[in-house]
């Protein structure tokens, strides 16, 4: 904005003339002294919470917390049971011939797919 000179706007100027001066508290470098403490003090106590053994304690916690997870939720090793052994030793030998026969349709159907045309 360009500099206004008293010429420009005589009415204006005329009003600010009639108003006071604004006055300033005696203690007006001290109140804001002690604002500018406060908002440092604020700042202090956020940052206190961010120390370096509180963030150390808190991430051990928190290590502790998920290995504590991982152990409860993980099954562990799991053993072969007799039963387990059984089922493997009374599979027929048919079954197999049967399974290498199914293979055998699975791989004819996915390269016959591919050599049809397609009709619309």
């Amino acid at each position: 904005m360009d500099n206004m000179e008293p010429e420009d706007d005589k009415e204006l100027w005329d009003v600010l003339g009639r108003l006071p001066e604004p006055t300033l508290s005696p203690f007006f470098a001290r109140d804001v002294l002690r604002k500018v403490r406060q908002g440092r003090a604020r700042f202090d106590r956020v940052r206190s919470w961010f120390s370096v053994r509180k963030l150390v304690g808190a991430s051990a916690v928190a290590a502790v917390a998920v290995a504590l997870a991982l152990v409860t939720h993980y099954p562990g090793p799991r053993s072969a049971s007799s039963s387990d052994l059984d089922v493997v030793a009374k599979v027929d030998p048919q079954d197999y011939e049967v399974v290498a026969d199914l293979d055998e349709l699975i791989a004819w159907d996915e390269n016959n797919v591919w050599e049809e045309k397609p009709t619309l």
